[in-house]
């Protein structure tokens, strides 16, 4: 069965079940495909690889993929638009299987647990932790002559709550500025700059639900002078102010 999707417009986190039939499709994301019980036989572009509890399928947008269920199974499918997240570009530049450390594995799980619930808001926070996971155990090898993207991405979300000089972040990597800046664009589809921005919201998502947090606090922690100027960043991208986004949450 062939199908084709529409652009979904935010992340996107499901608890799938696959049949024995071998079913086909394509769309307009990517797509990150990551067992929980039993198995399913995924093959992307002609790449055949089974996808069970320690391996996940990282699917770019428009990748043809066939799969077909082997037995009872479950999956965790997290849907992305291609500028939802913070995700560097590179990361979906082809098809590719991850093999799951346990602690990937583990968060999984407690995200799987959760998702039966889910709102729109908890696919957000969840879709930022688990991108976020993905990106650190991918093992992804960067060309001898590009960025290796997840030791930037961990060095980011390691200092959000500081000032990024790009100079000190090009010297890190072996750079000149100019340089760093070409590379980074092609890594990650955008400026230092602005990644980081994106950074530091997707991570104010994994703060808001616990109500211990004050939004200072939480605009403090991930880079941003004051509640207002993280109040006025948080709104222009998600459409609502946080205090709002935590009561939707907390429904």
């Amino acid at each position: 069965m062939s199908r084709r999707h529409a652009h979904a417009l935010a992340p996107g986190v499901s608890l799938r079940c696959f049949g024995e039939y071998v079913a086909s499709d394509e769309h307009d994301f990517h797509q990150v495909v990551l067992g929980l019980d039993g198995a399913m036989e995924m093959s992307v572009d002609g790449v055949g690889q089974r996808v069970d509890s320690r391996h996940a399928w990282l699917i770019p947008a428009g990748a043809r993929h066939e799969y077909a269920g082997i037995g009872e199974n479950r999956h965790l499918v997290l849907d992305l638009p291609a500028t939802t997240l913070a995700v560097p570009e590179r990361l979906f530049a082809r098809a590719a299987v991850l093999t799951l450390d346990e602690r990937t594995a583990s968060l999984v799980r407690d995200v799987a647990r959760s998702t039966e619930q889910a709102s729109n808001r908890f696919a957000w926070g969840a879709a930022v932790r688990l991108t976020s996971a993905l990106v650190g155990a991918s093992g992804l090898a960067a060309p001898v002559a590009g960025l290796d993207f997840p030791r930037i991405d961990r060095w980011l979300r390691a200092r959000l709550s500081e000032p990024l000089r790009v100079a000190d972040l090009a010297a890190h990597c072996g750079f000149g500025v100019r340089r760093f800046h070409q590379l980074f664009d092609d890594a990650f589809g955008t400026t230092p700059h602005r990644y980081l921005q994106r950074l530091r919201l997707d991570t104010s998502l994994t703060l808001l639900p616990d109500p211990r947090n004050t939004l200072t606090e939480i605009a403090l922690s991930v880079g941003f002078g004051d509640q207002s100027a993280f109040t006025h960043a948080f709104t222009r991208r998600f459409g609502v102010a946080p205090g709002q986004w935590r009561a939707m949450t907390a429904h």
